[in-house]
């Protein structure tokens, strides 16, 4: 696939655990069904024999559906690699700090190449040697929705795709933005809209640290 040239051409997949993205073969060829022991086919008859049933090919973006997952890689350094399920790839960026869920963050988020769809479920350590060695783990994952009156391709294009994620950690609206004055040409901004979601979280915490503050007396005590 032509989308995950990039992926392949930094990967030897004889050394990493990482999926390759390569589809398994359709099976085509049907065996012919042997009569029945003792009872051969009549001379000159036709036998009819059953209609196959073919196997076919699961197609990887209907399994996935509009997904999301965020990795934490402990490469050279601390990473979280944030992907969608876009077009039959996964979209990927690295983002240092890792997303957030307040507004007044604004994370960078260095657009990647395209992951194999695959990728989504990979957890291991990439060996040594290795591009991007070091060890993954699946720190969020769940479903979006693209907003917006265009579809997630165009907005891509744009350089600037907003969504909302309904995920384990990651809830609400998000929105991805191309920097346009980027020295590469592939720095983003990650930011998390102004929403309901955030008006939770912000409850959940507050009434954490209430009730942190009046627990029992002397839980909060060391003892000698």
């Amino acid at each position: 696939m032509a989308k995950l040239e990039e992926y392949k051409r930094k990967r030897r997949f004889d050394r990493t655990p990482e999926p390759s993205g390569e589809s398994e073969p359709v099976t085509g060829k049907v065996q012919d069904k042997p009569s029945p022991a003792g009872k051969p086919a009549a001379a000159g008859r036709r036998t009819r024999l059953p209609k196959p049933k073919l196997q076919l090919e699961v197609r990887s973006a209907a399994e996935h559906g509009n997904t999301f997952v965020v990795q934490k890689h402990r490469a050279t350094r601390l990473h979280y690699d944030f992907r969608l399920a876009i077009d039959g790839t996964l979209k990927s960026w690295a983002v240092p700090k890792g997303p957030s869920q307040s507004h007044a963050d604004k994370r960078l988020a260095v657009h990647v190449e395209d992951h194999p769809l695959e990728y989504g479920g990979f957890e291991g350590k990439i060996p040594e040697g290795s591009y991007g060695a070091g060890t993954v783990m699946v720190w969020d994952r769940g479903t979006f929705q693209v907003e917006g009156n265009l579809d997630a391709l165009k907005q891509l294009e744009k350089g600037e795709i907003k969504f909302s994620l309904n995920g384990e950690k990651l809830r609400g609206s998000f929105v991805l933005v191309k920097l346009k004055q980027s020295e590469k040409g592939n720095e983003w901004l990650m930011i998390k809209h102004k929403d309901a979601a955030q008006g939770r979280r912000r409850r959940f915490l507050l009434e954490h640290r209430r009730t942190r503050r009046f627990r029992p007396y002397g839980t909060n005590h060391r003892r000698d």
